[in-house]
């Protein structure tokens, strides 16, 4: 394998937590419109990446191969608790 298939593996391998990073950090005013924002949409996304990004790292590393449920799940779990933390005051 090419450095270039191994970039685009890479790649592939860390957008659902991009997406899901994303979205978190876009829709997360919607349900806490009481709070005070949070300093920013970018930063809110990029911490909420590296947790998604390490759970699904974790999830490679415990059941050897990417793309198990479990994985997806702990990286929600991971972000959406990144997202909360982010949010308190």
């Amino acid at each position: 394998m090419g450095p270039l298939d191994q970039v685009n593996h890479l790649l592939n391998f860390l957008a659902p937590a991009l997406a899901v990073a994303a979205i978190l950090a876009l829709v997360a005013p919607l349900f806490y419109r009481k709070r005070p924002a949070a300093p920013a949409l970018l930063a809110q996304a990029a911490i909420n990446f590296v947790a998604g990004a390490a759970a699904l790292g974790i999830g490679l590393w415990y059941f050897g191969h990417d793309g198990k449920m479990a994985s997806y799940a702990g990286m929600l779990l991971a972000c959406s608790l990144s997202q909360a933390l982010f949010l308190q005051n």
